[in-house]
């Protein structure tokens, strides 16, 4: 069985590419190396956003593991421009996975982008895998895998958050929530 945890980062001080983790963020990044202490983590996956990689650094100095930067992992953009009422209209787009707003993707695009990264990984030898994004394409990418997962699944999402893909011969099995915020 192969198990790909997907893992939300750690609380940052904004949305910006370049957004840094706060002194919040950079505890939490510390207790997720504890919470995989009992994990034999073989490969580390990240988002190249600064706050994705600053989330998932301690564990790779730690494990002394190459840190490998993927641009698919980046977050979903919902438009280039601004949008009055945009939860509303993020909403929409888990009904409509086809729906594009100016200069955005759709879910549709981002979903297969997220996906096509977990099934790269798939055809490797590792069995358990890290994988470094944003709340969005988490949520994307485990409905990519799992339908039931959606808009009302990516709003009780936190900062981190952590859930586990598991795989059976490259065929999904299960996904499961295995963070707990304290």
């Amino acid at each position: 069985m192969k198990h790909i945890y997907l893992i939300r980062h750690c609380r940052a001080e904004g949305q910006e590419p370049e957004a840094q983790l706060t002194l919040e963020g950079k505890e939490q990044a510390k207790e997720l190396v504890d919470f995989f202490t009992d994990i034999k983590v073989e490969r580390c996956i990240s988002s190249p956003y600064v706050r994705a990689v600053d989330t998932i650094t301690p564990l790779c100095e730690v494990r002394q593991l190459e840190l490998i930067i993927e641009e698919n992992l980046k977050e979903r953009e919902l438009s280039s421009m601004h949008l009055d009422n945009w939860m509303d209209k993020l909403r929409a787009t888990y009904d409509d996975v086809d729906l594009k707003f100016p200069g955005g993707e759709s879910t549709r695009e981002a979903m297969n982008r997220g996906a096509e990264v977990i099934n790269e990984l798939l055809r490797r030898d590792e069995s358990n895998m890290v994988v470094v994004t944003h709340g969005a394409l988490m949520s994307l990418i485990i409905g990519y895998f799992d339908p039931t997962f959606g808009f009302d699944q990516w709003s009780s999402l936190s900062n981190p958050d952590v859930y586990r893909l598991d795989f059976v011969e490259q065929s999904f099995h299960r996904v499961t929530r295995v963070w707990r915020n304290n």
